[in-house]
């Protein structure tokens, strides 16, 4: 009873993008929210065009299924295109779309906000990870 019980709460938590977002706050979060999205909005703004691959080496600490689910998510939002070419091999690039575009200017804040962080507790950031414009 109680396992069962933990796999409904679990089913539950993997639906709760469906469910009715309480306000505003809870819908954009909903949407940008987690590890790895702001990252993968911000270098898709910073290089306009990236494939799978490149995506992968950006985001050192990803999984390749992780990245996999995260593109979904952000293409089902409306966040990101992915285009895909029909030739051998498949090539797929992703790029942001409009929407997706009206959140660089938030996040690029949030940056700001983390580098004043990060200075005020003496926290080196990784060479090389995050490239700004």
């Amino acid at each position: 009873m109680i396992l069962l019980l933990n796999i409904n709460i679990k089913k539950e938590a993997m639906t709760q993008k469906n469910v009715a977002a309480i306000c505003a706050v809870d819908y954009a979060f909903r949407r940008i929210g987690g590890k790895y999205k702001g990252r993968l909005l911000w270098y898709l703004y910073q290089h306009k065009v990236m494939r799978y691959g490149e995506l992968r080496r950006a985001i050192i600490d990803i999984t390749p299924k992780m990245l996999t689910q995260t593109l979904r998510e952000l293409e089902e939002d409306g966040l990101v295109n992915r285009q895909v070419y029909h030739e051998v091999p498949p090539r797929v690039e992703y790029s942001l779309t409009e929407t997706g575009l009206e959140l660089i200017p938030f996040i690029n804040h949030l940056r700001i906000w983390g580098e004043k962080q990060m200075e005020k507790e003496q926290i080196p950031a990784i060479p090389y990870v995050c490239v700004y414009p």
